[in-house]
């Protein structure tokens, strides 16, 4: 063994010791290792010592401030938001950006009311389009009609951000596909790397900041560069640098020197930290969806700090105790949960384009900042250089639901760690090995459902691996919930009990855990909407409405998880629900006739959810028709799924028509007629139908219409002349709305 070999052994064995001696005594909130931000794994380190490494591992002062920050949001605005494409090809004329008005007071305001401490701006997107005067390039707002070519989007939301005191972001596309496709572009040129000056100088154009830099840079380096230097000096103060890694196409095997870039960056914003590096991280998805454990200690198996290229980190667990055995180097990072607020990252309108519902984006909230990340919530103004008004409402709304839960700290007057529940971000608490369990006495009962746990990430790092909260009710101990780390924050949410006392039991740990502030709250549940669905087997399930917002999805019901305790109850006897009505637990068996449900929450009844259900149809088949489309067969027509849709050819008079075989004669008075929900064509405004004994000669007996369907596509419900008995029926399509040729069923349902 080696003497450098020898004293790291020994190292570790004293500092384990350390660790066990601090458990037995009662220690101090002291350090049993040197924290840093990076720590390297040693090939002999074992399980315990890279875990104990681990914890360890604390954020920067730029990565503890973005953390504090929580709620931050993104800008998408450039060509894409005239020409309403998510990606433009770098080939736009300029032109196309006819910005006529520029409101960034009102996106500042917007962003104030729902507590949002930072904006980022797509300054240059993919396709290579500058929104601020800049010095080195022609394809930007100096060539567009916006204020003849005098405008400046950048400019004019940095006075707004200072005026409201929201910090300013920038994010600045690597991928340049203007300089890709030009013929004269920079982008992969197969330029020689030589020591240029950066920035460039520019006759009738000097910089106020004089400072200068030589770095030893291709063509296109030194251009992105320039542009930098130009973002972080003239438009600042900078607080974050967003670097996409997003790529349309490449050219030339043209290679970024990141290096180079922090250097840049490092001098010129000192605040700022930087996504898509060894900053901050991508959380993986676009749609807002957290995972369940979100530890902020990444395992590298190069360093990160002379790291060039980062690539994304996805995958459910991406720093559990596996995972961190597989890497060479600790590097704390936190990750942004980033998503759009649209249906889209540019508007395109407010006709088709869907927004997020306030319940959406404040579930967003509590899962994203209450589980150790940060909210970074996309808001594209539309073309008339506003936030739409539906956007604005939303966020306001939210920013009232955070202020109305999160303002309120129902431990103010607790007796209880003192270290804990004071507004000083310097004092904190070390546990002890064999007291891992805190109380916090209120001096009175108070209603709770929210709970949050901060520990001292600034000094003692990430330790908490699992934990639990307990209520005092009638005269025991009550578990309230369960979870896995810490981190920055976790907000618990549980159902709404009413207590004193409040007990948090630390369960697993990596390390003696170091808290920092506990909070309690209380989120005034709204009873949610209700949605009811029939399966082909004819069960009948009940739950909150699923928002309609298709984009990316994320799984979550948020109403659900803002609901936790309500009580659901219905009735099939055509009464309106109430308290005393029975109790939804589990889906039930349920054919031709009215479900009525609504929710209970605190004592309140909601909206009532109405919806009549047909025969069953899961002897069901399909007898004839005259075409289908694609994968779109008659099938779709009963499979209990509004998702799904039968769907005729467009050409040919007789394609319009299907027949159903419904597996045995019945008595048929009525029938309704969903449209479909995922198209806009091919609903049905009139039709004929028809009754068969053998599926053979057919009856004519009822034709119907319907209006109004492009604006109002909602179910049709139609009552016959008389009753029928039959096991064979058929629809013929005479007339499709708005004249198209290709008739569409989401579902169709017939009474008894």
């Amino acid at each position: 063994m080696t003497k450098s070999t020898l004293t790291k052994t020994l190292f570790k064995i004293v500092s384990l010791l350390l660790v066990v001696a601090s458990c037995i005594e009662n220690p101090k909130p002291v350090l049993n290792l040197a924290t840093a931000n990076t720590i390297e794994i040693d090939g002999d380190d074992s399980k315990d010592s890279v875990i104990l490494k681990a914890a360890h591992v604390i954020p920067s002062k730029n990565q503890l401030n973005a953390l504090k920050d929580e709620f931050i949001a993104f800008v998408h605005f450039g060509p894409n938001t005239f020409t309403k494409l998510e990606w433009g090809n770098g080939m736009e004329n300029p032109s196309v950006f006819n910005l006529e008005n520029l409101d960034t007071d009102q996106w500042c305001s917007a962003m104030k009311d729902a507590g949002m401490k930072k904006v980022i701006i797509t300054a240059k997107h993919h396709d290579g389009f500058v929104l601020w005067q800049s010095r080195y390039t022609e394809h930007g707002v100096m060539s567009s009609p916006f204020k003849e070519g005098k405008g400046d989007v950048l400019k004019e939301l940095s006075v707004s951000c200072k005026k409201y005191g929201i910090k300013l972001g920038v994010y600045l596309s690597p991928a340049d596909l203007y300089q890709i496709e030009h013929k004269d572009g920079l982008y992969g040129n197969l330029s020689e790397y030589t020591t240029r000056t950066i920035p460039r100088p520019v006759q009738g154009r000097p910089f106020e900041n004089k400072t200068t830099f030589e770095f030893e840079v291709d063509d296109y380096n030194e251009y992105f560069l320039n542009q930098l230097f130009e973002l972080l000096t003239e438009y600042g103060p900078i607080d974050e640098v967003w670097f996409d890694g997003a790529h349309p196409k490449r050219k030339g095997g043209q290679q970024y020197k990141y290096r180079d870039w922090k250097k840049l960056i490092t001098a010129l914003a000192p605040n700022a930290v930087v996504f898509g590096k060894e900053g901050t991280r991508w959380c993986g998805n676009e749609a807002g969806a957290t995972r369940d454990t979100e530890w902020n200690v990444i395992p590298y198996t190069e360093d990160p700090r002379t790291m060039n290229l980062f690539a994304d980190i996805t995958g459910e667990d991406v720093a559990g105790v596996d995972k961190l055995m597989e890497g060479k180097y600790l590097h704390y990072q936190p990750a942004e949960t980033n998503t759009s607020i649209r249906e889209g990252w540019f508007y395109r309108n407010d006709d088709e384009q869907k927004v997020r519902n306030t319940d959406d984006v404040f579930d967003i909230y509590e899962r994203s900042v209450g589980g150790n990340s940060i909210f970074l919530l996309n808001i594209p103004p539309n073309r008339e250089g506003r936030f739409s008004d539906e956007d604005v409402n939303v966020l306001k709304e939210t920013g009232i639901r955070i202020k109305e839960t999160y303002g309120i700290d129902l431990l103010e007057n607790a007796d209880g760690p003192v270290e804990l529940l004071d507004e000083d971000e310097d004092t904190f608490l070390a546990l002890d090995n064999d007291k891992l369990m805190l109380e916090f006495t209120l001096p009175k009962g108070v209603k709770i459902n929210r709970f949050a746990i901060q520990e001292d990430i600034k000094r003692h790092g990430e330790r908490v691996s699992y934990h639990a909260l307990d209520a005092w009710v009638d005269g025991m101990w009550k578990e309230l919930v369960v979870s896995t780390n810490i981190g920055y924050k976790r907000i618990l949410r549980f159902p709404e009990v009413t207590t004193n006392k409040l007990r948090l039991r630390i369960l697993d740990f990596r390390a003696i855990p170091v808290l920092q502030k506990v909070t309690a709250h209380y989120y005034k549940s709204r009873p949610p909407i209700l949605d009811m669905h029939r399966s082909e087997l004819g069960m009948v399930d009940i739950a909150p409405k699923m928002s309609d917002f298709k984009w990316k999805p994320h799984g979550e019901n948020a109403s659900g998880n803002l609901t936790k305790g309500m009580k659901i109850v219905y009735t099939t006897n055509g009464e309106a629900p109430n308290e005393s009505s029975t109790v939804f637990s589990k889906p039930f068996a349920f054919a031709n006739g009215t479900v009525k449900a609504a929710a209970i929450m605190n004592g309140e009844l909601g909206s009532v959810t109405e919806l009549s259900f047909g025969m069953l149809k899961d002897n069901w088949k399909v007898l004839n028709t005259g075409s289908s489309k694609n994968d779109h067969n008659a099938e779709k027509l009963f499979d209990e799924d509004i998702e799904t849709y039968w769907q005729s050819n467009e050409s040919g008079v007789n394609n319009h028509f299907v027949a159903l075989d419904l597996g045995e004669e019945t008595e048929i008075t009525a029938f309704k007629y969903t449209p479909p929900t995922t198209i806009s064509t091919g609903m049905i405004e009139k039709g004929i139908m028809y009754i068969s004994k053998d599926g053979i000669k057919w009856q004519e007996k009822e034709t119907f219409e319907f209006g109004n369907l492009i604006n109002d596509p909602t179910p049709r419900f139609f009552e016959f002349k008389n009753s029928y008995s039959t096991r064979y029926v058929k629809f013929k399509v005479v007339e499709i709305a708005g004249s198209n040729s290709s008739a569409a069923i989401a579902e169709l349902d017939f009474y008894k």
